[in-house]
């Protein structure tokens, strides 16, 4: 069997890649190492039922996978540790149909027109590999406003002073804001600081056919249940509406075939174990910024560059404890955020030159509650003060918190390759993660966490504290120096130089030209926003290219408010 295109992974950007690829025509195979809990099995075209407001079962159980004692990757800080310091979970995207999009609270901003191009922008930084973006953000605007209508954005024009521009409005208006943040965004506006609301992934009024969210609370680390969350669903749904896509789920691609530098197609595992081939005249691997180098290796894809410049979103996370019961249990994860530590100031100048520091970034700063039920009530002793600190419930209805997606830097030596000797439950090596910060991101970190405090303290919080994702002590030593952002950016960086780059402008891995990337890896700098959106137009740019389409790339949204 051969088919026009095999796509592995089924999140966001695979999901993009097939909805371009199959309104072209195309036949096309979606391979998914995960379990298949987004689509009806009988009827692929419409959601699953399978999602739940159960903290046991996506926070403890793995329902969303990987399994890390299946499926474990091993980290270290650096070589100086030796082969590793830690197996297990390691800054997991979910593998599951719909891979990352499926836990995800949907804040889905778009990048800056300076993210683009930072390293002619603001020069270089001591040991990073700076680079400019092969394309600019004009090029990507028109993919960025057909993601927001494929997907369903809830976003306002024009509140975000330092948004880029763009071609028009948001598909829906802002949901409602949370309690919370009605009081963190005012004192952020006291403190100079310019809140807004989030733009969102999440239906604010019915869309697509899909119901308005209900606001439940439970957005992160969760699938929705009424599925008002349209990435990646309102994607997959349309793909197998067109009747020429196969979605094949618990499906390992264990190699990319090639020969006389083209794909020929792939060998995979299903679901009983036996390792099969398929032919493809195209091969789109949107695996995941860990995963996808992880295949290229497997598969002796060997450039000097696969793996490299890994950033992940070195996290700052700032909490507040206020007298008032906040209700954060209400509401999307996440409503507000504000961007001012992405722009800086002339505070944040003045820290980057006493750091020795030529400039320096912060991130996406976003405005939410604490912790969930179960989770606060690991945190308390048992005994008999448990039920009273329950009802009180200090660590979440009167907790507050900022936590800002700082930018990484790409650097090298943080990196993704395979482990020597640790194996996954099929027999293959797992992916190892070589990160830690360096001067830019513990730098940003510092001064911005102190700013947020101070936030917290005009909202009326007692007592603040400060903290960040990754920490600095040991694993089971309390902070873990191992990322748990889930932003997984870099490893197959793109360029115009085979010698600077993996793919090319159009993702198009150099030397192999019908192997194309579709997802976070290919990203040159990582900006301070979430990639979702900026992957998901990239992908669909990157398969219209293929297939040689123009916009609109998507179909009809129907059923729309």
């Amino acid at each position: 069997m051969t088919v026009d295109a095999v796509v592995i992974g089924s999140g966001p950007g695979g999901s993009a890649a097939a909805d371009v690829l199959t309104r072209a025509g195309w036949s096309v195979v979606i391979f998914e190492k995960g379990r298949n809990h987004l689509l009806d099995p009988g009827d692929p075209t419409r959601p699953a039922a399978d999602y739940s407001n159960d903290e046991i079962k996506f926070m403890h159980r793995h329902f969303l996978g990987p399994d890390p004692f299946l499926e474990p990757r091993t980290f270290r800080t650096g070589p100086e540790e030796g082969e590793r310091s830690h197996v297990g979970e390691v800054n997991s995207i979910p593998s599951t149909v719909g891979g990352g999009g499926t836990h995800a609270d949907g804040k889905v901003p778009r990048f800056r027109e300076d993210d683009f191009r930072l390293l002619s922008t603001l020069g270089p930084q001591p040991e990073a590999a700076g680079a400019d973006w092969p394309i600019a953000y004009e090029d990507l605007e028109p993919y960025y406003a057909e993601a927001e209508r494929a997907v369903g954005v809830a976003g306002e024009a024009g509140a975000n002073p330092y948004a880029a521009w763009r071609s028009g409005p948001y598909p829906m208006p802002p949901g409602p804001p949370m309690y919370g943040a009605t009081l963190s965004a005012a004192a952020a506006e006291k403190l100079g600081l310019h809140p807004y609301p989030a733009p969102t992934a999440a239906n604010s009024v019915p869309y697509d056919g899909r119901p308005a969210c209900n606001n439940c609370g439970y957005c992160s680390f969760f699938g929705c249940p009424i599925h008002a969350k349209g990435d990646p669903v309102a994607l997959l749904t349309r793909v197998m509406a067109t009747g020429r896509a196969e979605l094949r789920p618990e499906t390992f691609v264990s190699r990319i075939r090639t020969s006389g530098g083209r794909a020929t197609g792939v060998d995979f595992i299903g679901p009983d174990g036996v390792e099969r081939s398929m032919g493809a005249r195209h091969v789109v691997v949107a695996g995941g910024a860990v995963e996808t180098p992880r295949l290229l290796l497997l598969s002796g894809i060997e450039h000097p560059l696969v793996g490299r410049h890994l950033m992940v979103h070195f996290q700052t996370i700032a909490v507040g404890m206020m007298a008032q019961r906040l209700h954060s249990q209400r509401g999307r994860a996440v409503t507000h955020v504000h961007d001012d530590a992405i722009v800086g100031d002339e505070a944040s100048r003045r820290a980057a030159r006493e750091a020795g520091l030529p400039w320096m970034r912060g991130g996406m700063v976003e405005h939410g509650g604490a912790s969930l039920p179960i989770v606060e009530a690991k945190i308390y002793p048992w005994g008999e003060a448990h039920q009273a600190l329950m009802a009180d419930s200090p660590l979440r209805e009167r907790l507050w918190a900022f936590i800002m997606q700082g930018e990484d830097l790409p650097y090298p030596d943080n990196r993704v390759d395979l482990d020597p000797a640790v194996r996954d439950v099929r027999g293959f090596p797992v992916a190892r993660v070589t990160y830690r910060g360096r001067r830019h991101e513990l730098a940003a970190s510092a001064h911005h966490g102190e700013r947020l405090q101070a936030v917290l303290r005009e909202m009326g919080a007692g007592w603040t504290a400060v903290t960040t994702s990754p920490g600095t002590r040991h694993v089971g030593g309390g902070t873990t120096p191992v990322p748990e952002s889930r932003h997984v950016i870099g490893t197959t960086r793109m360029g115009t130089d085979p010698a600077t780059s993996v793919v090319d402008s159009w993702g198009r891995v150099h030397g192999l030209e019908n192997v194309v990337v579709a997802d976070s890896s290919v990203f040159v700098t990582a900006s301070g926003y979430g990639p979702t959106l900026t992957l998901v137009a990239l992908a669909a740019r990157a398969a219209a290219g293929l297939a040689g389409t123009t916009l609109p790339v998507v179909g009809p949204v129907n059923g729309s408010g």
